[in-house]
């Protein structure tokens, strides 16, 4: 019976505890799925901004492979040649 006088203030005093610490635990769960949501987010926009690139340079080749042999030689030598207004 001594042992069950003792065991009910320390239950007394460990439920708010326990409380108190899973509140804790909870908090700081939330905050790291708020975290992983962000880089979800950015990460979601570096991808977008990477795909808009790539199809940007996907145009640009399929101009080069579908352009007449002539053009692209002519702009091929226009780039050797600084002289005739190249680069």
């Amino acid at each position: 019976m001594r042992s069950l006088g003792l065991l009910i203030p320390v239950l007394a005093l460990l439920i708010p505890i326990v409380a108190i610490v899973m509140r804790h635990w909870r908090a700081v769960k939330l905050r790291e799925l708020d975290l992983l949501a962000r880089q979800a987010a950015d990460a979601g926009g570096d991808a977008t901004t990477r795909l808009a690139r790539l199809e940007e340079r996907v145009r640009v080749l399929e101009t080069i492979v579908t352009d007449p042999a002539r053009r692209l030689a002519h702009e091929i030598d226009r780039l050797k040649d600084p002289q005739d207004g190249g680069a």
